[in-house]
């Protein structure tokens, strides 16, 4: 979280963009942009895409470790990931080229929620079960989704997904726009 915390603050100054100007940009408020920037607050993917295109960068520069720079990725060249204050698990299984518009990642869900709210963004999300069952929100409507099921919506409803299990879920997911 200190180094994605430093990098915001970097790229913040160099555009010359105040906490104000950022928080106007992204609809966050500027004391919690600051306490990101101090790395004393845990930061969503949701929250860090609106970051990211309010200094109108690609949310893979706060994850260069994570670039792939050709079309194959080998099973070894796939690292998992985390964002600080979520267990779950992402793992980038797409090429790095200009122009994607998607993002195919694999997933792990730990038990329990995995958020404490409901989201919406633009693009659209598609995700299969392939271990253990998971129960989406979307748009006030539950779906409870086992190994092969599968759930595709746009991202502008309110969602939210929880593993009710005590084992981990697995998913892969497609989603739009390109977050990493």
């Amino acid at each position: 979280m200190e180094e994605l915390s430093k990098r915001i603050r970097e790229l913040r100054t160099e555009k010359k963009i105040t906490l104000k100007e950022l928080s106007e940009k992204t609809g966050l408020s500027i004391s919690f942009l600051s306490q990101v920037e101090r790395a004393s607050s845990s930061l969503a993917i949701t929250s860090l895409k609106k970051i990211a295109d309010a200094l109108e960068v690609p949310i893979t520069t706060f994850f260069e470790d994570y670039k792939n720079e050709n079309y194959f990725v080998k099973m070894e060249e796939q690292k998992p990931f985390q964002l600080k204050g979520s267990g779950v698990v992402y793992t980038r299984l797409g090429g790095e080229f200009s122009g994607r518009n998607i993002e195919p990642l694999l997933v792990t869900y730990p038990p329990g929620p995995t958020t404490e709210k409901s989201f919406s963004h633009p693009g659209e999300e598609f995700y299969y079960v392939l271990e253990g069952e998971l129960l989406f929100n979307v748009d006030g409507k539950e779906y409870f989704l086992k190994a092969g099921d599968s759930i595709h919506f746009p991202s502008h409803l309110l969602h939210s997904v929880n593993n009710p299990l005590e084992v981990d879920a697995k998913v892969l997911a497609v989603v739009t726009p390109v977050i990493f």
